[in-house]
C-alpha cells in the first residue's frame, strides 16, 4: 500500500530521534568533528552495533551546528609561517552550516520540536510545533554514507530514512485466513485484514482530498489515522 504521505514507525520511533539527535536537523551533517580524539576513538575500537550509542552521547549534547572558522585575509606572514610549521598537519574542518539546534521531544507517535532563535534580540523565546514525518523523512535522506558509517549504520541495509513507512508491505492471506462462525456457515475476516482495508481507504481518502484542494487542517486530522 503506498501512503499518501511518510508514517513514523512504531517500532523505530526512539532509534530516529536518536539519530536526529546526532546530526544537524539544517544540513543532516554529524554533529561531531572526526578531528576529537573521542570521535576517532570511536571508530577505531567501539563495534558498530555499539557505535550510535556512542557517538550520540557525544553529539546530542551540541547545540550548533559548527562551521569552518573564518580566516584572516590580511595577516601577518611570519606568525601564518610559525603557525603551520607548529600545527605540521591541517586540522581537519567539521564544514557544518552554523545553525542552532532544536529540542527533540517524543510524544507517543509524535515528535516534537522546540527551535530557538538565531539572534537572541529575537525575543529569545523557543517556537515549539510538531514535526510532520516528510520533514524527518527529507532530513534523514540527506545523511551521508561517510557519517552512517561513523555511527554504526549501513548505507545497503539500514538506512535511517527506511525506518519512517512511505509503503506499507502487505502480509499474504496464508497468515490473515478468515475465521469460520457457527460451524462454518458464516465466515469473517481476519483483524488484520480490516485494519489493512481501512488503511487503504484512508489513503485514498487523503490522497483525493489533496487533488481536490481541501483545507491543510482537514487533510491533517484524517491523515493522524494513518499514523494511530
Amino acid at each position: 500500500i503506498e501512503l499518501p504521505r511518510p508514517v513514523f514507525h512504531a517500532g523505530f520511533m526512539i532509534k530516529v530521534k536518536k539519530i536526529l539527535e546526532c546530526i544537524c536537523f539544517s544540513c543532516s551533517k554529524l554533529k561531531v568533528d572526526e578531528s576529537d580524539p573521542m570521535v576517532a576513538n570511536i571508530r577505531r575500537r567501539v563495534k558498530d552495533q555499539h557505535r550510535l550509542k556512542a557517538i550520540w552521547a557525544l553529539a546530542s549534547k551540541k547545540r550548533i551546528c559548527e562551521p569552518d572558522e573564518m580566516e584572516e585575509d590580511n595577516g601577518d606572514a611570519t606568525a601564518e609561517n610559525e603557525f603551520q610549521a607548529e600545527q605540521r598537519q591541517p586540522k581537519a574542518k567539521h564544514g557544518g552550516c552554523g545553525h542552532i539546534q532544536p529540542i527533540f521531544r517524543k510524544q507517543a507517535l509524535k515528535l516534537n520540536g522546540e527551535f530557538r532563535p538565531a539572534d537572541k534580540e529575537d525575543g529569545g523565546e523557543p517556537i515549539k510545533r510538531t514535526i510532520p514525518p516528510s520533514e524527518v523523512h527529507k532530513v534523514l535522506q540527506k545523511i551521508s554514507n561517510h557519517d552512517l558509517s561513523l555511527m554504526g549504520l549501513s548505507a545497503e541495509w539500514a538506512r535511517p530514512d527506511w525506518m519512517i513507512l512511505t509503503v506499507l508491505p502487505v502480509p499474504p492471506a496464508a497468515v490473515r485466513p478468515s475465521i469460520a462462525i457457527d460451524g462454518g456457515a458464516i465466515r469473517s475476516e481476519d483483524d488484520l485484514t480490516y485494519k489493512l482495508s481501512a488503511i487503504l481507504k484512508t489513503s485514498a481518502l487523503v490522497q483525493r482530498m489533496e487533488a481536490e484542494g481541501t483545507p491543510p487542517s482537514v487533510i491533517d486530522e484524517h491523515f493522524s489515522l494513518l499514523q494511530f
